[in-house]
């Protein structure tokens, strides 16, 4: 099970933009899919986008396409959710998770059984 900690968020206008980091401690993610997801209160947690192990392809939620963007750094040790346009509704816990060998689009159905502490985003109106 790899440990992720996810940092960046804050507080944020409507309209503005933030962005998200995902470390895991003495590890690269270069043999690992990552994904991002978000759980706001009294909502299941919904997926946001994802990159794939080797290829770096990625993939996104319908309602995300055009607004975030999900990378990874050349050293493989931090993945970011770059937001932009972000909405009121969009206020939540985001959260990175990491699955060996798996693609960005299998990273969107995956069961995961493990989560960490998320960071907090907050869009004010």
């Amino acid at each position: 099970q790899v440990q992720l900690v996810e940092s960046g968020g804050g507080l944020v206008q409507a309209g503005g933009s933030l962005r998200l980091s995902c470390t895991a401690s003495a590890r690269t993610f270069s043999d690992y899919g990552m994904g991002w997801f978000r759980q706001a209160p009294g909502k299941e947690r919904e997926f946001v986008g994802s990159i794939s192990c080797c290829t770096d392809s990625t993939y996104y939620a319908d309602s995300m396409k055009g607004r975030v963007t999900v990378s990874i750094n050349n050293a493989k040790t931090t993945v970011y959710l770059q937001m932009n346009s972000l909405k009121p509704e969009e206020a939540a816990v985001y959260y990175c998770q990491a699955q060996w060998m798996t693609t960005a689009q299998d990273m969107a159905s995956s069961r995961y059984n493990h989560w960490g502490q998320g960071t907090q985003v907050t869009v004010s109106s």
